[in-house]
């Protein structure tokens, strides 16, 4: 058969075949350790652009902050209500930042992923959004604490949010090609606890950089917090090289599926509909759905958590780094202790089971936010022990049910159709932190996601 000439789709599929699986056909092969843990160590390396930079240090800590604020409201006193409207503020602009980003990924991640399984080059892009998310960390050297660089800021982390989802499309890609089906839960579960173990020791050297007092670099100009996004930075390239020298491709490409980047639009349709109309595939459209949903509430928990901790609760500096370190101990160990749970009982119920005990203890903490911080450790660590669990098992199920040499199309479209959903985590945040008036109503706008997204996944039928 002659392959379709470039820039013109070939013929869909027949929508009645019975796709193979991609694991089907590593059948029981397992993998050199050497190229697990080498896949492993990327999300260690891209792990503190979540934890220190977007969850708990840059954004809780300093962009949030009332350096950011003009002068004559900085000035006032913590509990006035002009002060703590405008730090509210503050949280939205972050959360529509975070609303923008999604949008971009909806518009370019399966395509992305679409070519890169064309062409059999998804090293090529994971190496590529890599780059461009250590470049948007070095960035915010730039951001300088004053209200005319907050948008920088929220620019160059949504930025890094984009370019971080192209790079974990292909990340995630590479996975079936170093597991197989007995082992897919604990590989799963063994990345994401790597990224979690690897927050935790970048928190300790914050700690450490905080408890020398700085090592006597002056706190002005928000100088170490710039330092700490450009140590992040350094951190990612070191700990990223094993991928690249390591681990192979996880296809050889499909030259037959090669297509300009416009017409991939079109391609990228017709496979849509093809999973829905294959019943061999269709869980995998349902899935993709409902974790869309999900997986947003799961992100927006770590997104906007540590901000809760520092408005609504008051913690400091050190409270909310040793809390940041805490749950990403409790995050990793329950992680990859998850991954057996997943080979034995099934991705399904390691979900079901986290997105539930999320929805109680997130409720748990909004209703009893007047007891004080004992309830939000309590609760955020109940929180983190599950958010864990449910994104492994989730990536779990889908390369369960991923067509041999679809990888990188079909994790493009579970970064779309999860992290482009972000619109939802960020603008519930957003929205019923205007309703309410305050920063804590930004937990129901989180909690609610979670439900929608646990009652989409109940239909789904779990794989094999």
């Amino acid at each position: 058969m002659t392959a379709p000439a470039e820039g013109v789709p070939p013929a869909t599929a027949d929508s009645a075949a019975i796709p193979v699986m991609g694991l089907d056909l590593r059948e029981d092969a397992a993998a050199p350790r050497r190229q697990i843990y080498a896949w492993a160590l990327w999300d260690w390396a891209t792990q503190p652009f979540n934890t220190v930079i977007l969850t708990f240090i840059f954004t809780a800590l300093y962009l949030t902050t009332d350096v950011f604020l003009p002068a004559d409201i900085a000035a006032l006193p913590d509990d006035a209500p002009a002060k703590e409207a405008a730090l509210a503020d503050l949280a939205v602009g972050l959360g529509w930042g975070g609303t923008v980003a999604g949008l971009l990924i909806l518009a370019i991640a399966p395509i992305l992923g679409q070519q890169a399984d064309a062409r059999g080059r998804q090293k090529l892009w994971l190496g590529i959004g890599t780059g461009a998310l250590i470049l948007c960390m070095f960035g915010l050297w730039f951001v300088e604490p004053a209200p005319t660089f907050f948008w920088l800021g929220v620019a160059l982390i949504s930025a890094g949010t984009v370019f971080g989802e192209i790079a974990a499309v292909n990340s995630n890609a590479m996975l079936i090609g170093i597991a197989n089906r007995k082992t897919i839960g604990r590989v799963s579960g063994l990345g994401w606890g790597f990224g979690y173990l690897g927050g935790i020791v970048a928190l300790v050297l914050v700690i450490v950089f905080y408890s020398a007092d700085w090592f006597g670099i002056s706190d002005a100009d928000g100088l170490p917090f710039r330092i700490i996004a450009v140590g992040c930075a350094i951190w990612a390239i070191v700990f990223s090289i094993p991928i690249f020298l390591a681990v192979p491709e996880p296809s050889v490409g499909r030259p037959e599926r090669k297509v300009g980047f416009f017409a991939a639009y079109g391609l990228l349709a017709r496979d849509v509909i093809g999973l829905y109309k294959n019943p061999g595939t269709r869980q995998t459209f349902w899935f993709l759905l409902a974790s869309a949903v999900f997986r947003d509430g799961l992100g927006g928990v770590f997104a906007f958590g540590a901000v809760i901790a520092a408005q609504v609760f008051g913690f400091e500096f050190l409270e909310l780094v040793i809390f940041g370190v805490a749950a990403n101990l409790i995050a990793g160990v329950s992680t990859i202790i998850a991954g057996r749970f997943d080979d034995r009982f099934g991705p399904k119920v390691v979900i079901m089971v986290s997105l539930i005990s999320m929805v109680v203890a997130g409720l748990a903490v909004f209703f009893l936010v007047d007891a004080g911080t004992t309830v939000f450790w309590i609760g955020g660590l109940v929180l983190c022990a599950f958010v864990g669990p449910a994104q492994a098992a989730a990536r779990s199920f889908l390369s369960r049910v991923t067509p041999a040499g679809r990888e990188g199309e079909i994790f493009g479209l579970y970064a779309t159709t999860g992290r482009a959903a972000s619109w939802m985590a960020a603008a519930m945040w957003s929205v019923f932190i205007v309703v309410g008036g305050t920063t804590v109503f930004g937990i129901l706008g989180i909690i609610l996601v979670l439900l929608i997204g646990l009652l989409l996944l109940l239909p789904v039928r779990a794989p094999r």
